[in-house]
């Protein structure tokens, strides 16, 4: 696949077979070097997509969560797996309606009406795996991995943070570790919104690109809304938690925060490596509320 933007012929014949008639075809892929995403329209405004995974780990997360979990959200509130081939990692998935809410214009109270959609639909997720065997322990480990995971970041950080910030990094991560179990779940992984589709002509919402779901710690499902939209918006974070049903725990809070806190370190980490300014700029600000005592 030397060229990305064109899909591979082997591919569209492939789609073509489970579809039953060869679609048109258009590349809608993200900016950056790892997307590989068509989309197939066939008549009678018939619309699939077509999407090749950039890891066999993600591969294997996303046709996993869309067979088993995300169907509880119901046929439009996430893909539906039309098929899918190991090989290629390739998955041929069904359209959600509507738009990632990230591209919308709404009123605020149309927004907080999607996050609280939103939020019902992660409830349904979270509650849809059974988390037994290997998997209940994978969950029960998942914030031990994000700690041990912070001093890595920490060192590939360098001088981007002070020495003051990088001591508040390292309590947190250790206070992390000392949290009670908290309450498990499948999780979607990657709950941006631009992952959340809002159809505002059905007023419904669905979640899309689960490559990054697991089992893991319900709260990690809200790491990355608490850093980017809800830090202007609380009452976006109201609505999302009002949509799921409840409020989370003062040890979840806690765990938020001191999640929070690493990922701001990623986020000064891959931020210059991608040369992408928001990303770096989300993970200054995140740290920067943080050393002021204003997360929440």
């Amino acid at each position: 696949m030397n060229n990305p933007t064109t899909l591979p012929p082997t591919l569209l014949a492939w789609a073509s077979r489970a579809l039953g008639a060869r679609p048109a075809v258009k590349d809608v892929s993200h900016p950056r070097e790892n997307s590989r995403v068509w989309r197939l329209d066939l008549p009678r405004a018939r619309r699939f997509y077509l999407k090749i995974s950039p890891t066999a780990v993600m591969y294997e997360r996303e046709t996993l969560a869309l067979r088993s979990a995300a169907p509880a959200l119901g046929a439009d509130g996430a893909p539906q797996l039309r098929a899918s081939s190991a090989k290629d990692l390739a998955l041929l998935l069904t359209a959600v309606p509507g738009r990632p809410l990230k591209q919308l214009e709404l009123s605020p109270v149309e927004e907080a009406r999607a996050h609280r959609h939103g939020g019902a639909l992660l409830a349904r997720l979270h509650a849809a795996s059974d988390l037994s065997g290997p998997r209940r322990a994978e969950a029960a480990q998942a914030l031990q991995a994000a700690a041990d995971g912070a001093e890595g970041h920490l060192a590939a950080a360098g001088d981007r943070l002070t020495a003051p910030e990088q001591k508040l990094v390292r309590r947190l991560t250790e206070e992390l570790r000392a949290l009670p179990p908290l309450p498990l779940a499948y999780i979607h992984g990657d709950a941006w919104e631009r992952n959340l589709m809002w159809s505002t002509a059905r007023q419904q919402a669905g979640w899309i690109d689960f490559e990054r779901s697991r089992a893991a710690t319900a709260v990690q499902d809200f790491v990355p809304m608490a850093c980017s939209t809800w830090t202007d918006r609380p009452d976006l974070r109201a609505a999302c938690l009002q949509g799921y049903g409840r409020n989370l725990s003062v040890e979840e809070q806690h765990a938020l925060k001191c999640l929070a806190a690493i990922h701001a370190v990623s986020c000064l980490v891959w931020g210059p490596k991608l040369d992408d300014p928001r990303l770096t700029a989300r993970g200054r600000r995140t740290l920067d509320r943080l050393v002021a005592g204003v997360f929440a």
